[in-house]
């Protein structure tokens, strides 16, 4: 099929993809979907997820987007998909199952009803047939204003088995569409210490023509028409959400800001990047694994999250003289926001693997998470948090500011700050709290 062919005036092709579960293919039919469509596309994720973003933008070629229900409110969330849906495809990427997160108002399910798009949900038939469509009843009769519009069958191993669950579902649920399936043992990403490796692409193309080659594209934007479809008259309501702004208004801040952003601190959300361009006069990038250092004429360095706590990471800046050297050098007198591997790298040491040394604290890497998921710190900011380091006991005499799992709850210190130097373990959305960076100066 022609990428452009179907793509009319005022048709924009919107899709969720989404599974009853986590690790049942969203990623990979995902990939296959972007790359499809790679100069047409501008994909979503839904959640707090850094790592899927940074994949998606290396498949298709476009900066990925986060839409989290839970960090920004509706109206937020709404401008930010108005905002970024620039392209004549929207691929929203789903997190964990369908109605996964929805107790803390961020699923598939909400974000698709909020945004009005169609999700295609992936259900794996291996070993069943009829049992699948009475999975898929559970699912549309759990919520019965879910935007389930169309499904594709995983790891099935003939078209006959297809068809005994396609005729079943066609059967039982009239409304939802079958478009396909795609074949057991596939080539398959090899994954990393928290997601997918990023620089395995070298089996991307065959990986999109496998997943796909039993799929019907055409009928894709059967299941647009009538929820995803932009008529005219939506366009203009589009384009009303879009310049009705609902993030609190700031003034510009007359400052030079550097992001320390590379491999190690990849861990940088696309609107936050877009976010700090508008605010700070000026914006640069360091590449700290290049051994970059940061100008003297900046007034402000924001080290992002990612990874400095694992040996290959930590190899990549061990060496990095110069530029632990300008930092340690700007920390003197100026401002510092860092966010988890940032936080590590202000720190003594994590474990044996010394970092720069401008907090006073240390840290140790454990086998497990110590935190994961929402939090709330005790300005009733919100984020989310993944880390597998905790700070040493004495460490937490310095610590403040408890990240709490609900608002009035009993959280655990998660910042420490030393004159103008604050590190944090959670990861935030500068447009809905800029004063986590305004308030630095």
């Amino acid at each position: 099929m022609n990428r452009r062919g179907r793509l009319r005036s005022h048709q924009q092709l919107n899709l969720c993809i989404s599974a009853i579960a986590s690790n049942q293919g969203k990623s990979i039919l995902t990939t296959a979907l972007l790359y499809h469509f790679r100069d047409l596309v501008r994909p979503f994720k839904i959640g707090p997820d850094f790592i899927d973003p940074q994949f998606h933008k290396r498949v298709c070629g476009t900066d990925s987007v986060n839409l989290d229900s839970f960090i920004m409110n509706e109206e937020q969330v709404k401008w930010i998909y108005a905002h970024y849906a620039d392209k004549e495809v929207a691929i929203l990427e789903g997190v964990m199952g369908f109605y996964d997160g929805d107790n803390k108002g961020c699923s598939a399910y909400s974000v698709s009803k909020l945004l009005n798009v169609p999700t295609i949900l992936l259900l794996d038939g291996s070993g069943s047939y009829i049992t699948v469509s009475a999975v898929l009843k559970g699912l549309l009769e759990y919520k019965p204003d879910n935007t389930i519009r169309g499904v594709i069958l995983n790891n099935l191993s003939s078209s006959m088995h297809y068809m005994l669950i396609k005729n079943q579902i066609e059967k039982d649920h009239p409304n939802i569409i079958v478009l396909g399936w795609i074949q057991k043992n596939l080539p398959f990403l090899s994954n990393t210490h928290l997601g997918l490796d990023l620089k395995d692409l070298s089996k991307i193309e065959q990986i999109s023509q496998e997943v796909l080659e039993y799929i019907e594209m055409d009928i894709f934007y059967s299941i647009n028409l009538g929820i995803g479809d932009f008529s005219p008259e939506q366009c203009e309501a589009k384009a009303i959400v879009s310049n009705s702004y609902p993030f609190p208004k700031v003034v510009k801040i007359d400052k030079k800001l550097a992001i320390i952003n590379d491999e190690n601190f990849s861990f940088l959300y696309y609107d936050n990047l877009n976010f700090l361009k508008e605010v700070f006069d000026e914006v640069i990038i360091v590449d700290s694994t290049n051994d970059e250092v940061i100008p003297n004429d900046c007034d402000m360095v924001y080290i992002c999250g990612g990874y400095v706590e694992t040996p290959h990471a930590y190899s990549k800046i061990k060496n990095s003289n110069n530029f632990k050297t300008s930092l340690i050098e700007h920390a003197k007198t100026k401002a510092i926001y860092a966010e988890c591997a940032g936080l590590l790298y202000l720190s003594n040491a994590v474990d044996d693997k010394r970092m720069s040394g401008i907090l006073d604290i240390d840290f140790t890497l454990d086998t497990r998470f110590n935190r994961l998921g929402y939090y709330y710190n005790e300005r009733g900011v919100k984020g989310h948090a993944f880390h597998y380091t905790k700070p040493t006991e004495k460490a937490l005499e310095s610590a403040f500011d408890k990240l709490s799992k609900t608002s009035d709850g009993q959280g655990v210190f998660g910042a420490w700050a030393k004159d103008r130097v604050f590190g944090t373990y959670l990861h935030s959305m500068f447009r809905s709290s800029i004063g986590l960076i305004r308030d630095r100066f």
